[in-house]
């Protein structure tokens, strides 16, 4: 068994990921593509901002040969699903705005390590048009992933599998090393262990919990007290700019209202 510092803390999870070896054997096990990039970047922001929404990647990293960026997001909010879908657009935008073409993907990963009121391993915004019958078109291929390794299941990917139950055993501080095949993840349980966590590592996971539990505590405040009117008009006016950001990538109206929650005639309106 190795004791490791858990990858629910964001300085630890970045400490693991944002190593190249790992971040890319991870994406490709996850999308099934071999990037080739010099670096992962920590803590992307765009300047100047794009949209009134303040945009910043955990780890990002950007395959300039093969014209693919990997987004990737590990702090949890209470509305990630919106705001990382803008997120993604704004990365998306930013490179169209320089040099954009069909073939550019885009993909943005969320880990939710503290879960989901959905309780699902894997849910997928899929960017590519649909027929009448659901079958995709092949032409887009921008993909937002959110990964819960809380809910793993029987029938999850085995791609994924050992890369989601990696992530959950650390949580309780412990691991058992021998259970796991994939070299990558051995060398993330090399990197996260304790004694290789510095004086600066343990005082940012101080400050991360501690931040963690005044949010849950005014979340939980918020939502006992109902005093959510601010936090809804903003998280409307985070959908609209969302979908105006959707719209300049050409996505249909049908197909923003889907994945925004605005009905198509408020979609239209923008």
């Amino acid at each position: 068994m190795k004791q490791v510092a858990p990858l629910r803390y964001d300085v630890i999870f970045k400490k693991a990921f944002g190593d190249k070896e790992i971040f890319t054997a991870f994406i490709h096990d996850l999308l099934g593509i071999k990037l080739e990039i010099d670096v992962v970047e920590k803590d992307k922001a765009y300047d100047p901002p794009i949209g009134s929404v303040a945009t910043k990647f955990d780890l990002y990293a950007e395959d300039e040969k093969n014209r693919v960026i990997v987004g990737m997001q590990h702090v949890r909010f209470s509305d990630h699903y919106h705001r990382f879908l803008h997120y993604h657009c704004a990365a998306a935008q930013v490179v169209k705005s320089k040099n954009y073409s069909p073939k550019l993907k885009v993909f943005t990963i969320v880990i939710l390590t503290s879960g989901d009121r959905h309780k699902e391993d894997v849910s997928t915004i899929d960017f590519d048009p649909k027929n009448r019958k659901g079958e995709p078109l092949g032409e887009i291929d921008h993909k937002v992933l959110f990964i819960c390794p809380k809910y793993l299941q029987d029938d999850t990917p085995k791609s994924y599998r050992e890369w989601l139950e990696a992530i959950q055993d650390s949580l309780d501080e412990e691991v058992d090393e021998s259970h796991y095949l994939n070299p990558q993840i051995q060398r993330v349980f090399n990197l996260i262990e304790k004694d290789k966590v510095t004086p600066e590592d343990r005082a940012r996971m101080f400050d991360e919990y501690n931040e963690e539990e005044i949010k849950q505590g005014e979340f939980k405040k918020g939502e006992k007290k109902g005093f959510d009117k601010g936090f809804g008009e903003g998280k409307e006016k985070g959908k609209m700019e969302t979908a105006r950001n959707l719209k300049a990538l050409g996505i249909s109206e049908e197909q923003i209202a889907s994945a925004t929650g605005l009905s198509v005639e408020q979609v239209r309106a923008l």
